[in-house]
């Protein structure tokens, strides 16, 4: 699970980061000192949890927690008691007082793991369904048509779904592995350890290269005989 810390005290942030240290499961993005900073963070990568100071510069926790309109699961870290009842009316995953005991830090952990994992048994498995599947990412599940992915790129447990048309991808909570056996092997080849291609895109294939539309990917010197069954020719 990746996480990021928000918390404008540096002290916060260490003890925060030895905690997370202790926890297997998390993998430590960021530590950001205020809500700027974390929303630059979860713009570019998929976060799954923030812990999250409340009473801070600008933008308090609260606020910021409010103001995303698909948001990760958050544990608020805090030093006030006041503000429990307005976290948990957020929907929070739980809510610690500072100085927080390791104790107390790893059981709100369990409690996230056990979301996120009820989470991805629900939704992030993706379902071929004829011409289309839909693909949790975002934080909401999302149609695709096959026709319209033009190649997709593994990034150990994620993938990038990649578009005609659309000049960001779709990051989505599955391994490439998984992803290639739930598309038709007619349109669709794996041409590397991290890149499965939309055969329909292929402009042409050089020297360790496949030249999609608009784009240009790798080709693995394993994977020749799949270059072979995608054209019928050797190179």
């Amino acid at each position: 699970m990746r996480c990021i810390i928000i918390d404008d005290e540096p002290l916060a942030r260490e003890l925060l980061e030895d905690n997370i240290r202790h926890v297997a499961r998390l993998q430590l993005v960021a530590g950001c000192r205020n809500a700027a900073e974390a929303m630059q963070i979860m713009q570019e990568q998929a976060i799954d949890l923030v812990f999250c100071d409340i009473k801070m510069p600008a933008i308090n926790g609260l606020q910021f927690v409010r103001s995303m309109q698909q948001k990760p699961m958050i544990i608020f870290v805090t030093a006030y008691q006041e503000f429990a009842f307005d976290g948990f009316e957020l929907d929070v995953v739980d809510y610690l007082l500072k100085p927080v005991p390791l104790e107390r830090f790893l059981k709100a952990c369990n409690k996230a793991i056990k979301q996120y994992d009820d989470q991805n048994n629900a939704h992030t498995r993706i379902l071929p369904q004829n011409d289309h599947l839909f693909v949790y990412a975002e934080y909401t599940l999302i149609r695709l048509n096959h026709q319209e992915i033009t190649h997709i790129e593994g990034l150990k447990d994620y993938v990038k779904l990649y578009r005609s048309g659309q000049a960001k991808p779709l990051l989505s909570r599955i391994t490439i592995k998984a992803l290639e056996e739930q598309l038709p092997p007619r349109h669709f080849f794996r041409t590397h350890k991290s890149f499965i291609v939309n055969l329909n895109y292929v402009q042409s294939i050089g020297k360790g290269r496949i030249k999609l539309n608009g784009a240009e990917i790798p080709y693995g010197e394993s994977y020749k005989d799949v270059i072979v069954k995608m054209t019928g020719k050797a190179l």
